[in-house]
């Protein structure tokens, strides 16, 4: 008798799959809209545009991990952009070794990956060397540890008492203060840095000069992406976790053991804070304060492209990006409003198709 419901449960999981997968004319229309749109940006503002496109890639590899975390845990990571920063402040220590001292000025430590040999010369045109990859390791290992204990000892147990998403949305809230309450402690309020030295530049095509290290930024944003999409369509725990996204009840009568593939999103979700968190640290200075303010863009890119949606994260966070930056250079809105454009095209979109461009009707 289990093995029949079993194998019914499968039944309608494949079906519900096979219905979720065929896209609707409407979403392609407004791709359509968008390319032509962004086609037009390019020619017309090339200098915005490029920079829309490099912080859209930063919010793109946020909004993936907050949108892999919400629709597969059903956690309402309000702490995602502090963790962020906390995480970039951990790759900071790794790679310098400096801490918050006394009056007299900060504490280094005798270890850092900086101190490795050769660690510190920049690889071709970079401002870093191969010391920064090894302290996004470290990082990477330190914040999968971190964000397994908060789910384990702060959400889950949230969960499994019946609480609703509100309740654990202010308890991320707590997290996220927690978090900063952290990075101030140890590393104070003044803005840090991974590097001083002048960056250099290189031509892009017929775009405007680019900093070489945005360039690195514009390429692991799109392998993470494509990485990400294949892992959830083409593996089998990536299936199980699209499976727990679209319905948990039904995932847990097919077989999948839910704590796994939690855990399995967690770890992918830490992983994916780290180098949003990092790579931010090269385009601009650390900042405590600085998680709250990436909280809003990031949400409105993962709820833009469809939450649940890997390929939607990323194009929700090119789409934020570049529509910030042009209206500013457009002359449409002063740069401390930019972000209120983003949010228009969002609430836009979402009339039409209030599940996102990529997202699923449910």
């Amino acid at each position: 008798m289990q093995s029949i419901a079993t194998q019914r449960g499968r039944n309608r999981l494949t079906q519900t799959f096979s219905r979720a997968s065929s896209p609707a004319w409407l979403s392609w229309l407004l791709v359509v809209v968008l390319v032509l749109t962004v086609g037009w940006l390019a020619i017309s503002y090339p200098t915005q545009f490029l920079t829309g496109l490099i912080v859209g890639s930063l919010y793109a590899i946020a909004a993936l991990g907050l949108t892999m975390i919400y629709s597969i845990t059903k956690v309402p990571h309000f702490a995602h952009g502090d963790a962020m920063m906390l995480s970039a402040f951990v790759t900071f220590f790794a790679l310098t070794g400096v801490v918050l001292g006394s009056s007299r000025g900060d504490v280094q430590f005798r270890f850092s990956t900086n101190q490795l040999p050769g660690a510190s010369e920049t690889i071709w045109k970079f401002s870093f060397g191969y010391g920064f990859l090894l302290a996004m390791l470290v990082s990477a290992v330190v914040a999968t540890v971190l964000f397994l204990a908060i789910n384990r000892y702060v959400y889950r147990p949230l969960q499994i008492r019946g609480a609703g998403v509100a309740l654990i949305a202010v308890a991320s809230l707590g997290v996220a203060i927690a978090m900063r309450g952290f990075i101030l402690m140890i590393w104070g309020a003044s803005p840090r840095g991974y590097s001083t030295g002048v960056r250099q530049t290189v031509d892009f095509w017929r775009f405007p000069r680019i900093v070489a290290d945005q360039i690195f930024i514009l390429i692991v944003a799109a392998t993470l992406a494509a990485v990400v999409s294949w892992y959830l369509y083409r593996t089998r725990s990536g299936k199980a976790m699209r499976a727990m996204s679209d319905n948990a009840d039904l995932a847990r009568l097919s077989g999948i053991v839910v704590a796994e593939v939690n855990r399995l999103t967690w770890k992918i979700g830490g992983v994916l804070i780290v180098v949003a968190g990092s790579l931010l640290a090269l385009q601009a200075q650390l900042s405590a304060d600085l998680g709250f303010v990436l909280l809003l863009p990031i949400f409105a890119s993962a709820i833009l492209g469809g939450v649940g949606s890997p390929h939607g994260a990323l194009v929700g966070g090119l789409i934020v990006g570049v529509v910030s930056e042009v209206t500013v250079g457009m002359g449409i809105v002063e740069p401390g409003y930019k972000i209120a454009v983003a949010f228009a095209v969002m609430i836009v979109v979402i009339i039409f198709r209030p599940w996102g461009i990529f997202g699923v009707k449910v």
